[in-house]
């Protein structure tokens, strides 16, 4: 089963976070990588832009509403994730485990998600791939 293990830490910290530890924090993440493809499970892994970045996108009367930023004010923010195709839950928070949250003496989270399936999903298609919707 696909597991997204979505990294979650406070910005601000990584702010005060030296160029060492910041590369210290880099290479802890291409070891969890690195690992996660060797045993076949990797299906992807990402970080993100700070969330001053982030657009979003609401409907309201059928209509787009776009917005700059976050829609919350929250003492963590996504900051990456990973994808890993793993037997089961324990296997992925094990994984989850080792990925590194911390910066800047602030400590953050890994939330473990099952990726649903999609209806449709198996006939031909690849795992996460998109339908073809423009014929």
């Amino acid at each position: 089963m696909r597991y997204m293990l979505l990294i979650y830490s406070n910005e601000r910290s990584m702010e005060v976070t030296s160029p060492e530890e910041q590369e210290r924090i880099a290479a802890q993440h291409w070891t969890v990588m690195e690992e996660a493809n060797i045993r076949g499970i990797l299906r992807g892994a990402e970080p993100l832009e700070p969330t001053g970045s982030a657009t979003t996108v609401r409907m309201e009367n059928g209509k787009a509403l776009v917005t700059d930023g976050p829609f919350a004010e929250t003492k963590e923010q996504l900051a990456g994730y990973y994808i890993l195709d793993c037997q089961d839950l324990d296997e992925a928070l094990e994984w989850a485990a080792k990925i590194p949250t911390a910066c800047a003496g602030s400590t953050g989270c890994v939330e473990v998600r099952p990726i649903r399936t999609m209806p449709g999903q198996g006939k031909g298609r690849e795992h996460g791939a998109a339908p073809n919707v423009n014929g």
